[in-house]
């Protein structure tokens, strides 16, 4: 009875084992494929099609390929694959990215304990064996995930002759004046002591200190206010303001002089009462008012260095938090950078490649040779900072901030 029950279901019927034994078969299937040559078929069908070149932002040589790259690599496949079954010759041409950080990061691993005994060519070398057996294994990963490329002709950012062809092309641009020299600040690793890329940055939580600065304004009569006024900064990077160039003000926002003590400090007005608590000025008075487009141009003392700063106008000044007048630092930060560009103001970084101040004939000589970076947990260019704040009164409130 069973047997003519299942004489009578119409059952799909397939050639496809029940088991999948990929450990058996997928040699099988890549076998099969390399020996189809699928590629240079499609290539010599499409031959007079319109061309379509996607050209390859190659994978770094620095690991076995993960998540992000078998995604990159699989995307790239289809729209190449679309594009041929349309008719287009569309050739892909896979390559792989043999410089930069991440390989001699991993490297440097490797060699740790050996590396100081390396002079950099050796050091080079260990980098492009490195990079070359990750080709390999990368190269036989993306075949497993059925990439159909032209693998033959692969490139390498190492290659002598892919080398070449930039510093040709550099030569071009250069040529049609095309290429000029300037400072810009740029994300840096101290320990690597190296440019990082924007995405290369991780941050983490730590605790800085969170301190409000005075800077003495300079002919505050020709604004109506008492001599012992200060303009009124909060950051927690102390160690930039050796750099700083300027304060900066919103020009939309309203700010208010407020007298405590004999001193008057200049805040945004929507910052006033909070700066008061913060800074314990108890018993303080709102006196004028002003516009911040007003201020600019004004001028003000620098804490602790013999230089004039002007008070200038930014749009990124905001009333979140601080106090409405941004100290700037255009050798330091991004927004600094371009509002200190349009002021045409220097953009100073005295900090060398090791993060240490450098003794240039303005930084102060207790500063000379400090680093900025963390050293067992302390930051001792921001202690020298704060010192020198401390010496010249300048330091109006100091606490801790947990922040990334």
């Amino acid at each position: 009875m069973a047997q003519d029950l299942k004489d009578m279901l119409n059952l799909p019927k397939t050639d496809f084992p029940m088991r999948a034994n990929l450990v058996k078969r997928e040699p099988e299937w890549i076998k099969k494929r390399d020996a189809s040559h699928l590629y240079h078929k499609i290539q010599e069908k499409n031959s007079t099609g319109t061309p379509f070149i996607l050209h390859d932002g190659p994978p770094f040589t620095n690991g076995d390929v993960h998540i992000g790259t078998a995604l990159n690599k699989i995307l790239k496949d289809i729209l190449v694959r679309y594009k041929s079954m349309k008719g287009f010759r569309s050739p892909y041409i896979p390559g792989w990215d043999c410089h930069g950080l991440p390989i001699e990061h991993k490297v440097m691993k490797e060699l740790k304990g050996q590396e100081k005994e390396l002079n950099p060519i050796e050091i080079r070398k260990a980098c492009t064996q490195f990079s070359e057996s990750f080709i390999e294994k990368q190269r036989g990963q993306f075949c497993r995930l059925g990439i159909m490329a032209d693998w033959a002709q692969e490139y390498r950012t190492m290659d002598p002759a892919y080398e070449a062809d930039i510093l040709r092309t550099l030569a071009s641009f250069i040529d049609q004046d095309l290429v000029y020299q300037s400072k810009k600040p740029v994300y840096w690793s101290i320990p690597c002591q190296t440019a990082l890329a924007e995405l290369e940055v991780e941050y983490k939580d730590h605790v800085s200190p969170s301190i409000w600065v005075t800077f003495k304004l300079r002919e505050t009569s020709k604004h109506g206010l008492p001599e012992d006024t200060y303009c009124v900064i909060w950051t927690t990077t102390p160690w930039t303001l050796p750099a700083n160039q300027a304060l900066a003000v919103h020009p939309e926002l309203q700010y208010v002089s407020i007298e405590h003590e004999g001193s008057t400090y200049l805040v945004a007005e929507a910052l006033a009462e909070s700066f008061i608590a913060q800074c314990k000025l108890e018993g303080a008075i709102l006196s004028q008012h002003f516009q911040g487009k007003d201020l600019e141009g004004w001028k003000a003392q620098h804490p602790f260095i013999n230089r004039k700063v002007p008070i200038i106008l930014a749009d990124f000044v905001t009333t979140d938090s601080g106090t409405g007048c941004v100290h700037c630092a255009p050798g330091h930060g991004p927004d600094d950078y371009i509002v200190g560009l349009q002021y045409k103001l220097p953009i100073y970084s005295p900090i060398d490649d090791g993060g240490c101040y450098i003794d240039d004939g303005e930084i102060p000589a207790s500063l000379v040779g400090l680093t900025v970076g963390e050293t067992n947990g302390k930051n001792p260019a921001n202690i020298g900072v704060l010192k020198l704040l401390s010496e010249h009164n300048a330091l109006l409130h100091k606490e801790r901030l947990e922040h990334s």
